[in-house]
């Protein structure tokens, strides 16, 4: 990469060596905090640079790929919630609509168990957006994600829209989805995803008053960035709709081989661009949906597909986040969506 086009690029990150304290006055604390909380993230070993094009993650990382899986099942409303089965407006004498909802029991039943063990299988991590309620009904699967390894992250205690709620409300909501995790886990989400992505205007300054390092309902992006929220530094790592299983497969449009197609394209894309400039594939997998057998089948043929290539790495969202928080190199947005 010539010396004009680096130039180029850093002329769009401003600030460039105070993303570490930033991130630690995001999060109320100090500089000596920040830099202890980059310090614990699991795997993320930055090594310095051996030239300038290198740096954009660490070693000798290439291209980062981040993996959501959506712990969701057994959170969903008794009925009225979004299932492939026609929709029915129930009576109230009706207080449950059965059969959408061993469509849901089929992601902790079937799903989630065996989308662990193909991560084991390819040695991956993910991140976990976990509804308090499904936490709550199925506690020892909860405990078995994080147990191998993987983040347990906040996505609300139930399904409701966070939209629609007053500020006060958002907050008691928005607290209520890290207690209930933590309390079963052990661990306290730092990340979060609104039902749909749709957050109201108080969620922001809400989750950065309560502590979260990043959230992830943002498409803006193919890397992680950072935004100004109340005035200070909040942490993005963007999600996908494209990768998506829940809106390519559930949506009825795709089947598993065009799944797997597009994600590759995806990959291919993504993994040519980051030989000059910070990359990062977001793939997304919704326990009822991905942990499918032909699906399952389809992610074995797509992690090993990515595997085969120099410099790829699977990092869970709070690993990203911290790395982020802690890189010159990374996006500084002076637009907040």
């Amino acid at each position: 990469m010539s010396a004009d086009i680096i130039a180029s690029r850093r002329g769009f990150l401003t600030h460039a060596g105070a993303g570490m304290l930033a991130a630690g006055m995001a999060l109320g604390g100090s500089a000596a905090g920040a830099a202890e909380s980059l310090s614990a993230a699991p795997a993320v070993k930055a090594a310095p640079p051996k030239s300038q094009e290198a740096g954009f993650w660490p070693g000798d990382t290439r291209l980062v790929i981040s993996v959501s899986m959506q712990f969701e099942a057994g959170g969903q409303p008794l009925k009225g919630t979004d299932s492939p089965f026609p929709k029915v407006d129930f009576p109230d004498s009706v207080p449950s609509d059965p059969v959408a909802n061993t469509w849901f029991a089929y992601g902790y039943r079937e799903g989630v168990p065996r989308m662990l063990d193909l991560w084991d299988k390819h040695g991956v991590k993910v991140t976990s957006h976990m509804i308090g309620e499904a936490v709550r009904k199925n506690p020892d699967l909860a405990r078995e994600i994080v147990k191998r390894g993987h983040e347990a992250a906040g996505h609300g205690p139930r399904w409701s829209s966070e939209y629609a709620m007053s500020r006060e409300e958002e907050r008691r909501f928005l607290t209520e989805a890290r207690t209930m995790v933590a309390e079963v886990t052990g661990q306290t989400p730092m990340g979060y995803n609104a039902n749909w992505l749709r957050r109201g205007p108080h969620t922001l300054p809400l989750l950065q008053e309560l502590g979260y390092l990043y959230h992830i309902d943002d498409v803006s992006r193919d890397e992680p960035f950072i935004e100004q929220v109340a005035g200070r530094d909040f942490l993005v790592v963007p999600y996908t709709l494209r990768n998506n299983d829940i809106v390519l497969i559930e949506g009825r449009n795709y089947t598993p081989t065009q799944f797997l197609e597009q994600v590759t394209l995806d990959f291919d894309q993504l993994y040519e661009e980051a030989g000059h400039r910070r990359r990062m594939m977001s793939i997304s997998a919704h326990d009822r949906i991905s942990g499918t057998p032909q699906m399952v089948r389809v992610w074995d043929k797509f992690l090993t597909y990515a595997k085969s290539h120099p410099g790829v790495a699977f990092l869970r969202k709070d690993e990203i986040a911290r790395f982020a928080a802690g890189s010159p190199l990374t996006v500084r947005e002076t637009e907040t969506i």
